[in-house]
């Protein structure tokens, strides 16, 4: 079962805004400072969707853990 680029593409727009906010907490966290949490949290926003969108694309031509598809998802 493959699936399309755009599906791929709104996956790491999600995951990453998931992860973002994650990064501007933690970076908060750690300086103290929100402009350098924001700072932070807006490059890797960016560097680590494109990373994640090609890393999806690859993992979409392996078959590893794959299961066929047999053409019905249902069974009578």
């Amino acid at each position: 079962m493959a699936e399309k680029s755009y599906r791929s593409i709104v996956k790491s727009i999600s995951w990453r805004t998931i992860g973002t906010i994650d990064t501007i907490v933690i970076s908060l966290f750690i300086t103290g400072k929100i402009d350098m949490a924001l700072a932070i949290g807006g490059v890797e926003v960016f560097t680590k969707m494109l990373l994640y969108y090609f890393h999806e694309r690859t993992w979409n031509r392996i078959k590893f853990g794959r299961i066929k598809n047999t053409g019905s998802d249902y069974q009578i």
